[in-house]
């Protein structure tokens, strides 16, 4: 296709060891990308691609569809009108009873890239930043776990530590008993619980209120999600590398990238505490910008 034709972008939705050769391919040929989630997976690969878009002025982006969920756009706005006073915890949880469509290659560090971290920790840390207003977390420590003869993690718990003490927590598990998807976000005046599309927002004295905006049909790929973001990947093309779009996102990425690679090294230290900084979470163009609105 590259060759043949003059391609606007491509859209990379490979499994996950294949993301960075690929979009650097792209890059190098003239074309914006759009890549699922995970970017890519080491912090060389992310600089290497950074600098490519730079300088074929070309975007990098990925997909990060959650930010566009009706609760979390419906949270994210609570959030942004003080309704719930200074953050101080969000904790995000990923159950599910196997991995993703029953696919082994996910199960398979040579193919998939990666267990469960990878797999449903890069949603929940770009919508933990999020959440927290864009600031970047500074410290993590995590466990991860697999059952015999599985060469990836099949579960995972990590505790990010946000600026001015708020903390954010992560569960994800491809062993539970049944499927769930919720999320806990509270401050000084109120907090919102998210449990499916779902959002309970309850107040200090107590007293919740159903927000609940209805969601398209149920499918895993979340098409109704889609829109919105094909919107944004659209801003950035039109805004250019430097719009406020394309830096919010590679903040983004760059952030899930080094916390996935911070859990890692937490686990086989035995949960140890492990500096971002130290991962060169202060390093790197896109790091620059560390809050947006």
């Amino acid at each position: 296709m590259l060759a043949g034709e003059r391609l606007d972008f491509v859209d990379i939705a490979s499994p996950p060891v294949y993301h960075a050769a690929s979009a650097a391919t792209v890059l190098a040929a003239g074309a914006h990308v759009l890549v699922e989630k995970p970017m890519c997976l080491s912090l060389e690969e992310f600089n290497r691609l950074e600098a490519l878009a730079r300088s074929n002025q070309r975007i990098l982006f990925c997909a990060h569809n959650w930010k566009y969920a009706p609760p979390y756009i419906t949270a994210r706005q609570l959030i942004a009108e003080d309704k719930l006073g200074h953050l101080t915890y969000a904790s995000i949880i990923r159950m599910r009873t196997q991995q993703a469509g029953g696919a082994d290659w996910r199960l398979d560090p040579e193919i998939g890239g990666g267990g469960i971290l990878i797999d449903h920790g890069w949603h929940a840390f770009y919508l933990l930043q999020w959440i927290f207003g864009g600031v970047l977390p500074h410290s993590l420590s995590a466990r991860l776990s697999s059952s015999p003869g599985v060469k990836v993690e099949e579960s995972a718990d990590l505790a990010i530590v946000f600026p001015h003490g708020a903390i954010g927590y992560c569960h994800f598990s491809w062993r539970a008993p049944f499927r769930r998807t919720s999320a806990l976000i509270y401050g000084e005046r109120g907090a919102i619980e998210i449990e499916g599309d779902r959002l309970i927002f309850t107040v200090r004295d107590g007293t919740p209120k159903d927000l609940t905006v209805p969601d398209g049909p149920v499918d895993s790929y979340h098409a109704a999600w889609f829109f919105r973001l094909a919107a944004r990947f659209e801003s950035a093309i039109e805004g250019g590398i430097d719009s406020e779009p394309s830096r919010e996102n590679l903040v983004e990425a760059r952030s899930a990238l080094l916390l996935t690679l911070a859990g890692q090294e937490s686990a086989k230290c035995g949960g140890q505490l492990i500096d971002l900084s130290k991962l060169g979470h202060s390093t790197g163009p896109s790091s620059t910008v560390g809050h947006y609105d």
